[in-house]
């Protein structure tokens, strides 16, 4: 009778296995997306240049990183739509995912236009994307 019932356990654990291995990601697997998230965040598109504010010395404020304030510079010449304030990232700042990935896959904004200078139009790809969101969502989100 065991060997009746081996067989139905075996089946039992691989249909468990299958449809519970992919639920979530591996530890290595998120911890690999958030430090790609920071590298892009951090180092190639240096987010917190403008959505980090700054101290008296007119450093980047690390005990607020990434949770938005005015910018410390503004353009020569008036340039229309301008932003003199960016907003926190950090907790992904009352942002949603989706519209975080449209931001950086499109550099369209929430209300369905382009984002409003200084700020870059991204055309990320979605894993690039993904990545920044995981990061983003995973810092504590500004106080207000």
């Amino acid at each position: 009778m065991s060997k009746l019932c081996f067989p139905g356990l075996t089946l039992l654990a691989t249909v468990f296995l299958c449809v519970f291995s992919g639920a979530t990601p591996k530890a290595p697997e998120r911890q690999q997306g958030l430090n790609r998230g920071k590298y892009l965040v951090e180092e190639v598109a240096r987010c917190w240049e403008c959505h980090s504010p700054r101290d008296a010395s007119g450093q980047a404020d690390h005990s607020r990183w990434l949770q938005g304030g005015p910018l410390w510079f503004a353009p020569i010449h008036p340039v229309q739509d301008w932003a003199y304030s960016a907003p926190s990232i950090a907790g992904l700042g009352g942002f949603t995912e989706d519209q975080t990935l449209q931001v950086l896959e499109t550099g369209i904004g929430p209300d369905g236009r382009p984002m409003r200078p200084p700020m870059h139009s991204y055309h990320l790809s979605r894993e690039d994307a993904a990545a920044i969101v995981a990061y983003l969502k995973s810092l504590p989100a500004a106080a207000h």
